[in-house]
């Protein structure tokens, strides 16, 4: 089954997630940044989520982390939880 290890940051504003992407891009750690700003309780460890296979996230979340290029920020992707910058750090097949 696939696995696959990500980091993500968490906000209730999708303006907000754009600016936090933009940041990242810019040069800013992924990490800080989620701690800095991600409601989530993994911003404590910078947005690391660790390994999981499909279907223990939310469909959204599933789609983005098991067909998207590592190390790569994707997002803003809108969940129920609400606006999310995810990056894939590592996928097996």
């Amino acid at each position: 089954m696939p696995q696959a290890e990500a980091r993500h940051i968490l906000v209730e504003d999708e303006t907000l997630c754009a600016e936090l992407k933009s940041k990242i891009q810019n040069g800013e750690d992924f990490s800080e940044v989620a701690k800095t700003h991600s409601i989530c309780p993994s911003s404590q460890q910078g947005g690391d989520l660790g390994k999981f296979g499909p279907g223990q996230m939310v469909q959204e979340f599933d789609s983005v982390v098991f067909s998207t290029d590592l190390n790569e920020v994707q997002g803003p992707i809108k969940t129920q939880f609400g606006y999310h910058l995810i990056e894939v750090t590592s996928r097996t097949d």
